[in-house]
């Protein structure tokens, strides 16, 4: 399940994505102010060169929603509509701060893909286990490793591919 936000007075809007296809055009009536709008299902060749995927699960509503890493700093945090965040979580929960954490994504000497994680700042934190990211503690991810900001599982699918 997808959840997009109404333009005019930011209802979430749930529907299957999967029932679409790449590049096709959705049309939304929003059920609380009425607006009309429509987005276009991007086509996966349209996306920037992805050097591996974050999904965030929502552990209260089970929502996930899937962020391509680029390289270089790759800000985390909630939606808002003046937000820059890179991977901007379309979320209810306060405390998922709107710069809450940045994974870092670079190439090591051997050209491999580098994934470091760290805190914002933010006010709420990011743990990975249960310990809390201190302000500037830094951590290395690796394929299938998770953290958590707020009430939401962040887990990381790395690129395994060399000199991308």
């Amino acid at each position: 399940m997808k959840r997009i936000r109404c333009p005019k007075c930011s209802n979430y809007i749930i529907f299957d994505e999967t029932k679409y296809v790449s590049a096709q055009r959705l049309n939304f009536i929003c059920p609380q102010c009425g607006k009309k709008f429509s987005i276009r299902k991007k086509n996966n060749s349209e996306t920037k060169e992805s050097l591996g995927i974050i999904t965030v699960i929502e552990n209260s509503y089970h929502y996930r929603q899937d962020f391509n890493l680029h390289s270089g700093d790759n800000t985390i945090g909630r939606h808002r509509r003046d937000n820059n965040a890179d991977c901007a979580i379309q979320t209810d929960d306060l405390r998922i701060d709107y710069l809450n954490c940045i994974i870092n994504v670079s190439k090591d000497k051997n050209g491999n893909i580098k994934y470091v994680l760290r805190d914002g700042p933010s006010y709420h934190g990011t743990f990975v286990g249960n310990e809390r990211l201190s302000p500037k503690e830094r951590r290395i991810l690796h394929d299938g490793d998770i953290f958590v900001i707020g009430e939401s599982t962040v887990i990381l699918k790395a690129n395994s591919d060399k000199n991308e």
